[in-house]
């Protein structure tokens, strides 16, 4: 897991990170959104060890960065804003040069590298030059070579910055897949939309500050009050109209494409607790959800600057 506490970051007369404290959980994805020279990119490097703090604490996997920044190394895959590439080699061959720097024996490198190409969906590209790549299997070629040591956290800095649609669709699938076998992911990014659909809390910076952090159902009942449920009723909505009515945690249900959506203020076991007395009342739901949030609501609803 990683563990930030009150870390600052000077520059000359410029403070670039304010005291932060974060914390992410194994197997969390943690979105750290904000505008450029939000201090985004400066916290990662500080937590790498590139940048040393003017004061405060990191923690990543129960390794202390400033006392251990070697051992530290050796845990953090880094994925940097558009990295550098070598043209000059085959796929397998770009993968397999990092292997060996991390002094891999042979025999093994190349099961792994075999291995870490799957995981980005590059085996068929495997023997192709890297000029023939478009920017969506290069950054997924960049994360194959970060795998490579087997990280237990990784910080993805801008990772679909410049990358067409399915290429975004491709690196959402790889992350939630990692985080599923329960690496710790911070993804630092501005394009909202798509980190809404992987991430499971967030930390929203501006002017090297972080305005609001958390999981992302527990920021957004602290910022927007409210979560919406959208319940799909196959009959006898007068039933389904009068329960929710009674429901002192619940707003006005209103009818959208074949669902009723509402404000709910209740947590997840009043929600269940509403569940049960449709049902109890005869009411057949078809599907009961909470809407997943919306990273961009709830940035401008904390008062950040609009996204370049």
């Amino acid at each position: 897991m990683i563990s930030i506490r009150d870390l600052r970051v000077d520059y000359d007369n410029l403070c670039a990170v304010s005291d932060l404290t974060l914390e992410v959980g194994d197997g969390e994805v943690c979105g750290l959104i904000g505008p450029n020279g939000a201090g985004k990119t400066t916290t990662m490097r500080t937590m790498l060890g590139l940048i040393e703090p003017t004061y405060g604490s990191i923690v990543i996997d129960g390794v202390d960065v400033r006392e251990f920044p070697r051992e530290v190394n050796a845990i953090v895959g880094f994925m940097p804003d558009f990295p550098p590439i070598y043209e000059d080699l085959l796929v397998w061959e770009f993968v397999d040069l990092f292997a060996a720097s991390y002094r891999i024996p042979r025999r093994e490198r190349r099961d792994r590298v075999d291995r870490y190409l799957a995981v980005v969906g590059l085996t068929e590209k495997r023997n192709e030059g890297i000029p023939g790549l478009s920017r969506g299997m290069r950054q997924r070629l960049m994360l194959a070579k970060t795998l490579i040591p087997d990280p237990q956290v990784l910080l993805l800095d801008e990772p679909a910055s410049g990358v067409d649609p399915q290429g975004r669709i491709d690196l959402k699938n790889i992350i939630k897949q990692l985080a599923g076998e329960g690496k710790t992911i911070l993804v630092s990014s501005h394009i909202l939309s798509e980190m809404n659909e992987f991430c499971t809390s967030v930390a929203i910076m501006e002017r090297g500050k972080l305005v609001v952090g958390g999981r992302i159902e527990e920021v957004n009942a602290r910022i927007m009050g409210a979560s919406l449920l959208a319940v799909e009723v196959l009959d006898d909505t007068a039933a389904f109209l009068r329960v929710v009515a009674a429901d002192p945690h619940a707003g006005e249900p209103v009818l959208r494409g074949g669902a009723y959506e509402f404000r709910f203020q209740g947590k997840a076991e009043e929600a269940s607790e509403l569940l049960a007395r449709l049902i109890g009342e005869g009411v057949r739901v078809a599907s009961f959800s909470r809407r997943k949030e919306n990273l961009e609501e709830l940035f401008l609803k904390v008062g950040a600057k609009e996204l370049a």
